[in-house]
């Protein structure tokens, strides 16, 4: 989810100031990536309602967009990067820095590289490959303060002692993060690069990248950087990719709108105004400023979610929210078969659906009544509503519906509230062994429309089952 809201914000910055969105995919990591990753972060992307002006699908004019495609590019650069002296081969075994670190912590100094191979002599190098050791590649860093002004932090300064020489290229030839995204960065022109607050060390390592990729005439210039807030989990912990609400497969399949979700993530870190918190994608687009986003952590609020979802549900044309409930009333969802599925009966109970559900998937048991042969009784709600009497007030209850004009939801409601009368209930306590008769809950959709849709003879069957369940 941290990853969706930092992809809205970009987004929502390229189009509120009409430039370029470049959709990449870092995908140089050959044991996690694979083309069915590839596919679903498309389908997210597109379910999400995001649309980019260069990249995958769409194409542009620094293809390809995939990194596992531009490996041949990131080997050019770094040889220009060796040949020109701003890298070095580092020859440095795992135990060795391993060794120094701990020493130099233990000494109360910078526990960083320290150096050991910027300058090495020939007969150093020799000694190391004869030895059979595999270099890997290094940046120099410039023994220099490095100042920048980030969009969210303001100006932001980090002294050369604690930005140490780092790694560009393993051993084994393949080029790191550290390498391929500035060399992306420059070679795809990017100005404004909008990221995690988790990336925001990395980002003087990356200008310092950027200035040697200029002088050696890669790159145009140094984009400019905003690190977007942590969003924060439970227990106020920075939220995993790993925590199970962190994954927007399980919103989608929990029935979250798009709409709704990113309206909820906007919220993090980033308000319209004091008093609004429900608003479409154009307005986010017209209002957004990353100035205005806060650098404090963010904390996912996964009720409030919820809220502002139910909130653009009832926003939904009725005709828009039947459709998108369609997946939740057809298998592996629905517990009745579809030909017990009444479409007439769907059409005219979703107006009443649409105002109660937060999230989409809470339509199926609202509404399996409608369509199973008997209805799921919750145990829990039938003890909790058929107390003692119930069987007396569902014989009244029974007697006045039967009377009752089934076209009309209010007639029956006026039945259900003489039966109570009869036996000195008010409306609520009334009408709870009802609902329980007829759909099985104490809480669901409104029930005296629900007893029209299902229909006068299934419902006083309901009725008749539970009394006789009442009274064996």
């Amino acid at each position: 989810m941290g990853l969706v809201r930092t992809a809205l914000f970009n987004w929502a910055f390229a189009r509120h100031h009409q430039g370029t969105l470049v959709f990449r995919i870092e995908d140089t990591d050959a044991a996690r990536d694979s083309e069915e990753s590839y596919q679903q972060l498309l389908e997210a992307m597109r379910w999400l309602g995001f649309d980019w002006d260069e990249g995958p699908e769409v194409g542009g004019p620094h293809a390809p967009y995939r990194q596992s495609q531009r490996m041949d590019l990131y080997a050019d650069v770094a040889r220009k990067l060796l040949d020109g002296g701003y890298a070095y081969h580092c020859y440095c075994s795992q135990e060795e820095l391993d060794t120094r670190r701990e020493a130099a912590r233990a000494a109360g100094r910078p526990s960083g590289y320290d150096g050991h191979c910027r300058d090495l002599s020939e007969a150093q190098v020799e000694e190391y490959r004869a030895q059979g050791r595999a270099p890997i590649v290094r940046f120099r860093m410039p023994d220099e303060t490095i100042t920048f002004t980030d969009l969210v932090r303001g100006e932001l300064t980090f002294t050369p002692e604690n930005v140490p020489d780092y790694g560009i290229v393993r051993a084994n030839g393949a080029p790191l993060y550290t390498l391929v995204n500035p060399v992306d960065d420059a070679l795809m022109e990017i100005t404004h690069v909008l990221r995690g607050e988790d990336l925001l060390s990395s980002t003087p390592r990356q200008i310092a990248l950027y200035k040697a990729l200029i002088e050696l005439g890669v790159a145009k210039g140094v984009p400019e950087f905003g690190h977007l807030p942590y969003v924060m989990g439970e227990g106020n912990k920075k939220l995993s990719k790993r925590d199970p609400q962190a994954s927007l497969n399980l919103y989608r399949e929990q029935g979250f709108l798009p709409e709704g979700l990113l309206n909820y993530l906007s919220l993090l870190g980033w308000s319209l105004s004091a008093d609004q918190d429900i608003f479409t994608r154009e307005e986010l687009v017209a209002a957004f400023d990353v100035k205005d986003v806060n650098p404090n952590p963010a904390r996912f609020d996964l009720k409030k979610c919820e809220a502002i979802n139910g909130d653009h549900i009832r926003l939904l044309d009725v005709k828009d929210f039947t459709e998108r409930c369609r997946p939740w009333l057809q298998a592996p969802f629905a517990p009745w078969s579809p030909e017990d599925f009444d479409e007439a009966k769907w059409q005219a109970i979703a107006p009443h659906a649409q105002t109660r559900l937060k999230v989409l998937s809470e339509i199926t048991d609202n509404v399996d009544f409608l369509f199973l042969a008997e209805p799921a009784v919750d145990e829990a709600s039938w003890a909790k509503a058929m107390k003692e009497g119930s069987d007396a007030l569902l014989r009244t209850a029974r007697e006045k519906l039967e009377a009752a004009d089934w076209t009309s939801p209010e007639s029956l409601k006026e039945a259900v509230l003489a039966a109570g009368e009869a036996h000195g209930l008010k409306l609520g306590k009334a009408q709870a062994p009802v609902r329980v008769a007829v759909t099985g809950r104490t809480v669901g959709l409104p029930l005296f429309e629900s007893l029209e849709v299902l229909g006068k003879e299934k419902s006083l069957a309901r009725i008749d089952a539970a009394l006789a369940r009442l009274t064996a």
